[in-house]
């Protein structure tokens, strides 16, 4: 059953006129006894009420259950669904409004908030509307939210570049409809088997502070960590903070070819404090000036099993630092992109962030060091529903009069709306890097986009991939669960450079392949269930004729 709720009442000399009963023809409709207001049908224009300097008056909460009411014959269980579930609070989605009541109305505002809602997993819409607008130059607001299923106990079966995962989960993303995560797992995939413990408190006694902890405990070794966070939470906040800390142990691997060639451990201790300064959002851009402190700690060791592999040196960086982020305020709320039949957001805006440390052994490094990270992006809108967003970002370090670890990502994305329910996308990849950690590489294969061939198949120094996609949606959901969409794709890539540890690479590499798409309308578990079926057509011996990919990933 649908919840309806109010709260924040405002109450203003206005209040003293007694509103007469009117008919529906009427341009004015009585609300609550001594309150004269404009329905939705004669609503000023949204700029008018800023120009008026209206104000927000009533807040009402309008939560919708799992399942709308239906007359089908199965009407039952989806009642019996909606009975079991626990619907979110109304002070969950209050404690998330950009908005109180008395505070001066900005459709942005009210936009922003909308994002954010539809932004956590428990809700599966969301939107923020204008009711009605008073005499008393108050406008009352609706904030209407979908909920969908967040408890999800269930195994899960996934393959990618020829490999099998498996994961026994019990999850809720919104235990006792407080907007909490807790979750309880055990995971197998190539590199390990894991029981992992998680609990998410994003409004710490309602607040906007997040704490983050997790356990794990893995065949390879152990994970703990813990972290306190009050983001920029919005475009117009003025503060951030942050503090973590992480200690993990477990096994590194190198491969070739999609082999496993040799295996070692390292330890890895992470400390970070931070937290910056805004002055909110002015002329459609936030500027955000940032600082904290890192600590690094890196440590290696062989395995009783290998024991004569090449281990990479003890290391540790430790810096203070700063930076600078600007944001333009831009978005675009659209369907069927990187979604099935729900509403996504989509940054067109330009953004930057700079950062800048300096690792000294005062500090605990190992070695002095220049710390330098950043990332730009920008998109764009094309008209006729055609849009481009472009990022780059990189990071390094400036140690001994050489680049170290230093490492380019660029990437391109396309896409062209050719009907309701057909989308084509396009996307370029790139990395190049310098003078690599030496527990890293730089790998490509089924696992991050070269769909035809063994996960980590090629190594390189550098590495380029292209996608190609006609994206169908439809408007069929079985049982009211899944939303269904399909894809034909084709992929090619390769990589540059020798990898020290690895074969040299085997020049560019090429699939193509359909995929079943399945977008979750009522879970909270996963957004799109990928269900690929490719074929390589550059093709070893040592690889199969077909690839089978199950996995569930976060965009189409």
């Amino acid at each position: 059953m649908r919840r309806f709720t109010t709260f924040a009442i405002t109450t203003t000399a206005s209040t003293l006129f007694v509103a007469p009963l009117v008919h529906a023809s009427d341009t004015k409709v009585a609300m609550l006894p001594g309150r004269l207001a404009f329905d939705q049908a004669h609503l000023p224009p949204d700029a008018e009420l800023e120009k008026r300097g209206a104000t927000i008056g009533r807040i009402e909460i309008r939560i919708d259950e799992v399942f709308e009411e239906t007359t089908t014959s199965l009407a039952a269980p989806y009642r019996v669904v909606n009975g079991l579930h626990i619907s979110t609070h109304d002070e969950t989605v209050r404690q998330q409004l950009l908005f109180q009541s008395g505070e001066p109305f900005h459709r942005r505002v009210l936009d922003e908030t909308a994002r954010l809602l539809r932004d956590q997993r428990y809700l599966n819409e969301a939107s923020v509307t204008v009711l009605r607008y008073n005499e008393d130059n108050t406008v009352d607001v609706e904030v209407r939210v979908h909920d969908v299923w967040t408890l999800n106990p269930g195994f899960s079966f996934g393959r990618k570049g020829g490999e099998n995962s498996t994961r026994l989960k019990f999850q809720d993303t919104n235990f006792l409809g407080l907007g909490k995560q807790v979750a309880m797992e055990r995971s197998s995939d190539v590199d390990r088997t894991a029981w992992r413990l998680t609990y998410v408190d994003p409004h710490l006694f309602g607040s906007w502070w997040t704490l983050s902890t997790a356990y794990s405990s893995m065949s390879d070794g152990t994970e703990k960590a813990l972290g306190l966070s009050r983001p920029f939470y919005a475009l117009d906040s003025r503060w951030s903070a942050n503090v973590g800390a992480s200690d993990i142990d477990s096994a590194i691997s190198r491969y070739s070819l999609g082999k496993r060639i040799e295996r070692f451990e390292m330890g890895e201790r992470l400390f970070e404090i931070g937290g910056g300064i805004s002055s909110g959002l002015h002329d459609g851009w936030t500027t955000r000036y940032l600082g904290g402190f890192r600590y690094d700690e890196r440590s290696f060791t062989t395995r009783l099993d290998e024991p004569n592999v090449a281990l990479p040196d003890d290391r540790t960086v430790a810096y203070p630092w700063v930076g600078i982020e600007m944001l333009e305020d831009n978005y675009l709320s659209t369907r069927n992109l990187d979604q099935i039949g729900r509403t996504e957001d989509v940054h067109l805006g330009r953004s930057a962030r700079f950062e800048a440390g300096f690792a000294s052994t005062v500090f605990g490094s190992t070695r002095d060091a220049l710390v330098l990270s950043g990332e730009l992006a920008a998109g764009a809108d094309l008209s006729h529903e055609r849009y481009l967003i472009n990022s780059v970002g990189w990071h390094g370090r400036l140690e001994g009069g050489s680049v170290a670890d230093a490492v380019l990502d660029a990437n391109s994305r396309f896409y062209l709306r050719q009907s309701e329910h057909r989308v084509f996308f396009a996307s370029v990849t790139a990395s190049l890097t310098s003078n690599l950690d030496p527990e890293k590489q730089l790998l490509l294969g089924g696992d991050n986009g070269l769909r035809g061939y063994p996960l980590r198949y090629q190594a390189g120094k550098t590495n380029a991939l292209v996608t190609l996609e006609e994206r169908f949606y439809s408007n069929w959901q079985p049982l009211k669960l899944v939303n269904v969409g399909g894809a034909v794709f084709f992929d090619t890539g390769r990589a540059w450079g020798q990898d020290q540890y690895a074969a040299a690479p085997a020049g560019w590499l090429s699939d193509v392949g359909i995929g079943l798409r399945l977008g979750s309308a009522r879970s909270g578990l996963g957004n799109v269930l990928h269900i690929d079926l490719a074929m390589p057509l550059n093709r070893r011996n040592d690889i199969d004729s077909l690839q089978l990919l199950i996995e569930t990933k976060k965009s189409f």
